[in-house]
């Protein structure tokens, strides 16, 4: 009997360790209401700037609470909510039915867009800023792989080679990027360089290079001027063979911002950003830092260089966290 008891101790002893470093952590909330717990979010390159500034905001009210936020695709971020290997993935698309089939909530937070991005020494660029580039043309270079050099795309004797970078790892940006043109990401082509720093780096050093980032690696988040040696293509809205005035928006970060919110720029790939989590949050820490953002942390949109959500999807949201 008193082995029996001592194994079963022993077994009750191994389970209660083996839980405790399982990542299972221990959340409280104080007699004064204080938070202290730990938040964990991961996945798009998109909503980690905005993301990291909501933490630290949200740390400034709630300093016994540990965030931490990393970048990793959007297709991470879905995959770790999924798992609950975090609590918000970070999304810059819209979620799938089959994700949601297998429990993710989306809760809109922000907008953005994916921009075509060239070198700033790009061998047409004048020419290219005046033409800008239509739905046929990027087909033609992420899909059909048939332009060799840049005066062919855009009708000059140029013969510099066109060089297309495109994204290796599941993101929302090729996702977004290729449903402009009625696309997927898997079919697109070009050369895979991983995440939306790989793409930007990657143009900033190829004269002849053309790849796709969302607005935050475009342009510098204290100038609002484009990055160096970065510039964004224009997009002819209307196909008429030219930028109009109401498509030249594109040389300040404040200014393409005010465009998507005014509809100017086309959707997609202007497109909503998400937290998702399994499940609607029950955790009353990871509840209180949803209800921040979607509340007192959409001031915070604006000057990273994102759009505020519309109030009726705001509510939508609380009324769901409120429940």
């Amino acid at each position: 009997m008193k082995q029996n008891y001592l194994l079963l101790s022993v077994l009750l002893s191994l389970t209660l360790s083996l839980f405790s470093c399982s990542g299972k952590r221990e959340t409280k909330v104080g007699p004064n209401g204080e938070l202290q717990g730990e938040i964990s979010l991961s996945g798009a390159f998109a909503l980690y700037p905005l993301a990291v500034q909501w933490a630290e905001e949200f740390k400034k009210l709630h300093p016994d609470v540990k965030i931490d936020v990393s970048a990793g695709g959007a297709g991470k971020g879905v995959t770790d909510a999924l798992a609950q290997m975090v609590d918000f993935g970070m999304v810059s698309r819209e979620l799938a039915l089959a994700e949601i089939e297998k429990g993710a909530v989306g809760f809109a937070v922000a907008k953005d867009a994916v921009v075509p991005t060239i070198n700033a020494s790009n061998p047409v660029l004048d020419s290219l800023l005046k033409r800008g580039l239509t739905k046929a043309d990027v087909t033609r270079l992420w899909i059909n792989q048939d332009v060799k050099s840049w005066g062919e795309l855009i009708g000059t004797a140029d013969v510099s080679p066109v060089v297309v970078y495109n994204r290796s790892d599941a993101c929302g940006a090729a996702e977004t990027w290729a449903a402009w043109f009625g696309k997927r990401q898997e079919d697109l082509q070009g050369t895979a360089v991983f995440g939306d720093p790989g793409v930007a780096t990657a143009v900033q050093k190829d004269p002849n290079g053309i790849g796709f980032n969302n607005i935050g690696y475009a342009y510098d988040s204290k100038s609002g001027k484009p990055n160096p040696d970065i510039l964004v293509a224009p997009i002819d809205v209307n196909e008429n063979g030219h930028i109009d005035p109401d498509e030249d928006f594109y040389a300040s970060k404040a200014e393409i911002v005010k465009a998507i919110a005014d509809g100017l720029y086309p959707s997609p790939p202007a497109r909503d950003l998400y937290l998702v989590s399994k499940g609607v949050p029950t955790d009353p820490v990871v509840r209180e830092f949803l209800r921040f953002v979607l509340t007192d942390g959409q001031q915070y949109n604006l000057p990273q260089g994102y759009i505020g959500i519309s109030q009726d999807k705001l509510d939508a949201s609380l009324a769901l966290i409120n429940e």
